[in-house]
C-alpha cells in the first residue's frame, strides 16, 4: 500500500464549514484581492503592479490563460489574478538561512502552503550527497555543476526537462533549443497533465489541437455549454464574457458534477448591478452530470439532432436541423457516426450520466433553438481515461450543425497557465512534428533528435526505473503537480541531480536527488534589463493571441537572473559545440530569439513588430479561418468512440481532484474556499448526503480515503466529509493533496494524461474515531 502522512501544519481539526455560495465575485472579491495584495506587496506596490495587469504596455497576469478584450478596462484583472500577482511579487524573502535553520525533512514535513508562503527565492542553493540542508553556491559553480552533469552523460535520454506553464515563449524557445541540441526529445510539460486530451482529439478531428474561438465569438452567440469547467475559480474574466453574451441574448448550459457559484450568478465588480445589484444570473440549466459521463451526453445530443433532422425530412427540409451542406462538402465519416448514433441505448445513457431524460430533451430543445453555438471544456473533461473520445464527441456535435469556422461558433477548450499554450507552439513537445524539427535544424545548423521522448508519466517511470541521471524543471512544481505523488517523489529521489528553475519555495524541492539545485529566477512582474536595456517576453493566450508582456517591479534582488538567462548560461556551457547558437547573443537581446523564431515557427513572420503591437496578433488557424483542416483525410472528421460506462464498486465512490478559491493549480493562497463555504483546511471530501447515508458515514466524519488500482491500494488519511450537493455516486477533494490517490498507471487513451477525474475510492474511518 502507498501511504502519504499529511504535513503537520495542515491537519483538518480546524476546519469550518458552511453552506456554499449562489454567487461569485462582487465587493467580497475586491475585499479579498486587496487585503492579500497589501499584505503580501505593501499599498504602493499593490497599486504600481495591479493597474498594469493585462495591459498593452504592462505585463500579462502569471495565473491564466483567459485572453484581453480589445476594449480593456483600467482594472483588466481578477481577484485570483490578483493573488497571483502578489504572490510572485511579494516582499518576502528566502535566502540561504532558512535552509541553514531547516533541514529538507523538516522542509518535507511542512505544507504547501506553508512552503509557497515564506516568500521569493533570492540566491541560489545547493544539497550536496550526505546533507541534510541546502546550502549557499555561486551562480557561476551552479551553472557548471549543471553542465558538467550533462557532458558526462552516457546518453542525452539519461536527462529529463521539465517545463512550466508560466515560462514565457523566448524562454520557452531558448529551453526547447538547449534540451534538442543536447540530444533528447525528452520534455515532459503540464500541458502531459492538463490540456493533453483536448489537442490529441481536436488535431485528429479538426487537424489543429489548438481551438477555434476568438473572445468575440463568445460575446456573439446563440448558445454556450461550459462543461467540466469551473470559471469562477480557474478562469474567473471569462465570467464578464459569459455576461456579456448573456446580455447579448444568448444561453448558457452549465455541465459539472458540482454547482460552482460563477455559473450561478456574477456580481461583476466593475459594475453597478455587480456591486449594489443582484448581477447577473448566467446558467439557464444546470446539468449536475455523473463524473465521466458527458461522452454519453453528448452521444445523446446527436442523436436527438439526427432523429428530429430526420423526422423534418432532412436534407430536403424547409428547416433541417442539421447543416448537410457544411457536412457534405468539409466533413468525412458521417455515415459511419449516424449508424453508431442509431444504436444509442438511452438506459446507457441514463446509467452514465445520472440524468434524467427530460433534462436532456431540455439541452436538446435549447441547441436546436440556437444557430450559433460554442462549447467551452477544461480538465473536467481532460482527466479520464476516455478523454478523447469525449472531445471527439464533442467535435461530432458541433459538426453536425456546422459550429465549426463561423463567428460565434467552435471549439473553445480553456487553457490553465498563462503560457502553457505558448510554450507547447515554441516546441515545448516530447513528440515533436517532424516539420519543426526540420526547421529548427536548418535554423541553428545542427541535427535535432527525432525519436519521441517521454511524457511526463514516462519520465516518472524512467526515473523509478533509474534510467534518469538529471531532471531539470524550468518552473513549475513537478512533484505535487504530478500523478501518485508518494511515487514521484520517490521517483526523484533516485536521480543524480535534480534542478530547479524556481521563483518559490515548493514540494518539489523537498524530494531531491543525489545532489539537487534550486535556481531562483525572475518573475513575469520583475523588470528584466540584459545588456543594459529592457526586455520584453510574449505569451500566446488560449485563443491564439499573441502579446508582449514587460515587468515593471525591481526584482527581490539585482543578481537574480531570467529564465532566458539561466538557459543560455547553461546551454553556453554544456552544449555549445553542438548548433550554431550564439547564446550569449540571446541573452543579450530577446529580439533575437524572436528573430529565430520567426524563421522557425509558421505564422509568427515578422514576430519582433507584430508583438510590440498593442494587443498583439492573432496566430492562423485554419478551421477557424477558412475551414481549412489539416487531418488524414483534408476534412473535418466525425468519429465513432463506444460507449463504456464506469461502473463503480458497490460502497465505492468516483473521485474527482478540484482546485480551492484560493489557490492556483498547486500554488495555495490561503486554506479557504469561500464559494464551497470551507474555511482555514484542505483536506475535504465532498459527497452526496445520499451517499453518506448509503455508506453509513454522516457530514463531519473524519476517514481516510483510499483509491483502489490493480497494484494495490494508495491512502491518503486525514480527511474530513463534508455533505454537499455532488451529483450521486461521486464525490471531490482538493488537489494536490488528493494527488496521492492518481495510479501512474491510470492514463487516457491516446494522450497518457493522468485520469484525475475518475478515481475510484472508498472511506475508512480513522483510527481515533474506528
Amino acid at each position: 500500500m502507498h501511504k502519504a502522512a499529511p504535513a503537520h501544519d495542515q491537519g483538518d481539526e480546524h476546519i469550518e464549514v458552511g453552506p456554499p455560495v449562489q454567487e461569485a465575485a462582487g465587493v467580497k472579491a475586491v475585499v479579498a484581492s486587496t487585503r492579500m495584495a497589501i499584505e503580501q506587496m505593501g499599498l504602493r506596490r499593490s497599486l504600481t503592479s495591479l493597474l498594469r495587469i493585462n495591459q498593452t504596455d504592462g505585463f500579462d497576469c502569471p495565473g491564466c490563460a483567459w485572453p484581453e478584450p480589445g476594449d480593456r478596462s483600467h482594472a483588466e484583472f481578477c481577484e485570483n489574478g490578483a493573488k497571483a500577482v502578489a504572490e510572485e511579487a511579494t516582499r518576502r524573502t528566502v535566502g540561504a538561512d532558512l535552509f541553514a535553520r531547516h533541514t529538507v525533512a523538516e522542509l518535507a514535513g511542512r505544507s504547501d502552503h506553508w512552503l509557497g508562503q515564506q516568500g521569493r527565492l533570492t540566491e541560489p542553493v545547493v544539497l550536496r550527497p550526505g546533507s541534510e540542508h541546502y546550502a549557499a553556491i555561486s551562480w557561476a559553480d551552479a551553472y557548471d555543476l549543471v553542465a558538467g552533469e550533462l557532458r558526462a552523460l552516457d546518453h542525452p535520454d539519461q536527462a529529463i526537462f521539465y517545463t512550466s506553464g508560466r515560462t514565457s515563449n523566448e524562454a520557452a524557445f531558448a529551453y526547447q533549443l538547449f534540451v534538442r541540441a543536447l540530444g533528447t526529445n525528452n520534455m515532459p510539460d503540464c500541458s502531459n497533465m492538463c490540456h493533453e486530451s483536448s489537442g490529441a482529439a481536436l488535431s485528429e478531428t479538426l487537424g489543429s489541437g489548438k481551438g477555434t474561438v476568438l473572445l468575440d465569438d463568445i460575446h456573439d452567440t446563440d448558445l454556450i455549454l461550459v462543461v467540466g469547467q469551473n470559471p469562477g475559480t480557474n478562469h474567473p474574466r471569462m465570467l464578464t464574457a459569459l455576461e456579456v453574451a448573456k446580455e447579448g441574448g444568448a444561453r448558457i448550459i452549465a455541465v459539472n458534477p458540482l454547482p460552482e457559484a460563477g455559473l450561478v450568478r456574477f456580481k461583476n465588480p466593475q459594475r453597478p448591478k455587480g456591486v449594489i445589484g443582484r448581477g447577473t444570473e448566467l446558467a439557464d440549466q444546470l446539468l449536475a452530470i455523473r463524473v465521466n459521463g458527458d461522452l454519453a451526453l453528448f452521444q445523446a445530443l446527436g442523436a436527438r439532432l439526427l432523429d428530429e433532422d430526420a423526422r423534418r425530412g432532412g436534407r430536403d427540409a424547409t428547416e433541417p436541423v442539421l447543416d448537410h451542406a457544411f457536412i457534405e462538402r468539409h466533413t468525412d465519416g458521417f455515415e459511419a457516426y449516424a449508424a453508431h448514433a442509431a444504436t444509442l441505448d438511452p438506459a446507457a445513457v441514463a446509467e452514465a450520466t445520472g440524468l434524467a431524460e427530460a433534462e436532456i430533451d431540455r439541452t436538446a430543445e435549447l441547441v436546436m433553438g440556437a444557430d450559433r453555438i460554442i462549447v467551452c471544456w477544461a480538465m473536467g473533461l481532460t482527466q479520464h481515461r476516455n478523454s478523447v473520445a469525449t472531445i471527439r464527441e464533442i467535435v461530432n456535435f458541433l459538426l453536425l450543425r456546422g459550429n465549426v469556422g463561423r463567428p460565434g461558433a467552435g471549439a473553445c477548450p480553456v487553457r490553465g497557465h498563462s503560457n502553457v499554450q505558448g510554450d507547447r507552439t515554441m516546441g515545448i513537445d516530447d513528440k515533436p512534428a517532424s516539420q519543426f524539427l526540420d526547421a529548427l535544424g536548418a535554423e541553428f545548423a545542427f541535427t535535432p533528435p527525432r525519436e519521441h521522448g517521454h511524457d511526463t508519466v514516462e519520465a516518472i517511470r524512467a526515473m523509478a526505473r533509474g534510467e534518469t541521471r538529471v531532471f531539470m524543471s524550468m518552473g513549475g512544481n513537478f512533484g505535487a503537480a504530478a500523478p501518485d505523488t508518494d511515487v514521484t517523489l520517490a521517483a526523484l529521489g533516485r536521480c543524480g541531480l535534480t534542478v530547479h528553475v524556481s521563483t518559490k519555495l515548493n514540494r518539489t524541492h523537498t524530494a531531491p536527488g543525489a545532489t539537487s539545485l534550486i535556481l531562483p529566477c525572475k518573475g513575469r512582474t520583475d523588470r528584466d534589463e540584459q545588456g543594459g536595456r529592457p526586455q520584453a517576453v510574449t505569451v500566446e493566450d488560449s485563443m491564439g493571441m499573441v502579446h508582449s508582456s514587460r515587468g515593471l517591479l525591481r526584482p527581490p534582488v539585482d543578481e537574480l537572473p531570467s529564465e532566458v538567462e539561466v538557459v543560455a548560461q547553461i546551454a553556453r556551457r554544456s552544449v555549445a559545440d553542438r548548433a550554431q547558437v550564439d547564446w550569449e547573443g540571446l541573452q543579450a537581446d530577446y529580439s533575437r530569439i524572436r528573430d529565430h523564431i520567426s524563421r522557425v515557427v509558421p505564422g509568427f513572420e515578422d514576430y519582433d513588430r507584430r508583438a510590440a503591437e498593442p494587443g498583439g496578433f492573432t496566430l492562423p488557424n485554419g478551421p477557424r479561418d477558412s475551414r481549412t483542416f489539416a487531418t488524414a483525410t483534408g476534412t473535418a472528421r466525425f468519429t465513432v468512440n463506444p460507449l463504456e460506462i464506469l461502473r463503480v464498486p458497490e460502497g465505492r465512490l468516483l473521485l474527482q481532484t478540484v482546485r480551492s478559491h484560493d489557490q492556483y493549480n498547486t500554488t495555495i493562497y490561503g486554506l479557504d474556499d469561500r464559494y464551497r463555504g470551507i474555511r482555514q483546511g484542505r483536506r475535504v471530501v465532498f459527497v452526496s448526503p445520499d451517499d453518506l447515508e448509503v455508506l453509513g458515514f454522516t457530514d463531519g466524519d473524519h476517514v481516510d480515503v483510499v483509491s483502489e488500482w490493480s497494484d494495490g491500494d494508495r491512502r491518503a488519511p486525514g480527511f474530513r466529509l463534508v455533505s454537499y450537493p455532488v451529483a450521486r455516486g461521486t464525490c471531490a477533494a482538493y488537489f494536490p493533496e488528493a494527488n496521492v490517490l492518481v495510479p501512474l498507471g491510470s492514463t487516457a487513451e491516446v494522450s497518457n494524461t493522468p485520469t484525475s477525474k475518475s478515481i475510484i475510492v472508498r472511506f475508512e474511518h480513522t483510527a481515533a474515531e474506528a
